[in-house]
Formats: C-alpha cells, sequence, structure tokens
C-alpha cells in the first residue's frame, strides 16, 4: 500500500551496515528514487584530497566556501549494469570513493559546518515532492525530521567488517582486513562524537539490526513496518 502522497523513507545508521543495499532495494520496490548521501560527501572528501583542500589533514578554510561552489555532484545510472554511480564534476568517481584513502578522511570532512549545510540544502532540494529514499547518518534527524518512516540500522562491527572487505574484493580492490575493521570503529567514534550533526537515532525511528539478516529478510521487515505506517490511513 502507498500513500496518495509520496513518502519519504530516511534511513540512518553505522558504516558498512548495509544501509545503500536497503536503501536500493526499497526504492526499486517504491519506485522512488534513491539518494545516497554518503557517497555525496565522500565525492566531496575526494575533491578535497585531488585539490590540496586537505594538508596533513587539516582543511584550508581560506578557500573552502569557494571549493563548495566549485562542486557538482550527480547520480546516474549505468547502462550496462542497471546500478546507479556517483560523477564529480562529469567524471564518474563512483569506485575511487569507496577506497580506503577517502573512507579514512570522509568522517573529518563531514563535520565540517559548511559542507554539511550544502549537502543538506541539496538533498532537501531533492526530496522536497517526496518519493525518495535516503540514506546517511542525520536524514531522520535533521535532513527530515517529519519523514514518515525512519529508520536506524546497526550490526556487530565484525560483520560490518567483512561486508566492506567482501564489497571492495568484489570490485578488486585489495584491503588490509585489520585496517578495515579500525577503519570502521574509527567512524563509528567519529560519526557518534562530532559537533555537526552527530550519528544518533531518532526518538521516532525504528531500529534494524541486520547482523544475521538476509536483505529478502530485511525487505519482509520494511514491508511490515510500511504497511503498518500506511495502512493506519484506511482504518
Amino acid at each position: 500500500m502507498k500513500p496518495e502522497i509520496p513518502a519519504i523513507v530516511a534511513i540512518d545508521g553505522y558504516s558498512s551496515c548495509g544501509k545503500s543495499t536497503f536503501a536500493r532495494m526499497i526504492a526499486r520496490e517504491l519506485g522512488y528514487i534513491y539518494i545516497d548521501t554518503g557517497a555525496m560527501y565522500r565525492a566531496v572528501t575526494l575533491y578535497f584530497m585531488e585539490t590540496n583542500m586537505l594538508r596533513n589533514g587539516i582543511i584550508d578554510e581560506h578557500k573552502l566556501n569557494e571549493a563548495l561552489n566549485l562542486i557538482h555532484i550527480e547520480f546516474k545510472i549505468n547502462e550496462d549494469t542497471g546500478l546507479q554511480e556517483t560523477w564529480l564534476n562529469g567524471r564518474n568517481v563512483e569506485e575511487i570513493i569507496r577506497g580506503i584513502e577517502v573512507s579514512s578522511r570522509v568522517s573529518k570532512i563531514s563535520q565540517i559546518k559548511e559542507v554539511r549545510a550544502k549537502m543538506v540544502g541539496i538533498q532537501r532540494m531533492i526530496g522536497k515532492n517526496g518519493g525518495v529514499v535516503m540514506d546517511g547518518r542525520d536524514i531522520g534527524t535533521v535532513v527530515f525530521p517529519n519523514a514518515p518512516l525512519k529508520v536506524f540500522m546497526t550490526a556487530d562491527v565484525d560483520v560490518r567488517a567483512q561486508r566492506r572487505i567482501k564489497e571492495l574484493a568484489d570490485k578488486g580492490i585489495p584491503v588490509d582486513p585489520h585496517e578495515i575493521a579500525s577503519n570502521i570503529r574509527m567512524r563509528d567514534r567519529e560519526d557518534e562524537n562530532r559537533q555537526e550533526s552527530p550519528l544518533k537515532r531518532a526518538a521516532d525511528a525504528l531500529i534494524l539490526d541486520n547482523s544475521f539478516m538476509t536483505p529478502e529478510q530485511q525487505m519482509d521487515w520494511f514491508r511490515e513496518k510500511w504497511n503498518n505506517i500506511f495502512s493506519k490511513d484506511e482504518r
């Protein structure tokens, strides 16, 4: 059952919980647009890395606003694979933004107030008419606090590390398992403790621990919650 007015599904949670996979499946089932907000912050991080905005891990604040105005992020469907890919200033960066170099820096970049303000503005504009599924760290708490369905995803750290390792290995990207697990723990600490939009569960968000759930089991869970929410309109 779908609401008469297209809704917003807000998915937040820890890194490597499978948020993007889950969000894509939901968007496909509902016929909604999927927006990977994490990829947006990764693209910004890559831009800063490649333009020497980052020096010894410190951002050049004097050039920050100018740099943000030069960043153009798009999501395009790959005609061969049917998968959504991230494009930065006319260049496909889907693979490189998933690498360990960007992963180890993105949390710090996403803490910058000006960066978050820019990205949140874009995200709100994309979702202003509903019909979107967004995943990230602050979708249900900051970007769309009035979304009718909010999900907060979590999973065991070791399970998340194995998923990340497999994801990168499938893309032919060499990884160090210990480095991956360490990076995930570091991301958790930084995401939870940053000043700007820290990772936290919205009061009305539904918790989904998918440590030992298959994708189809997660979709069964989603369908039940979705129908419970929107069937109320028919009572």
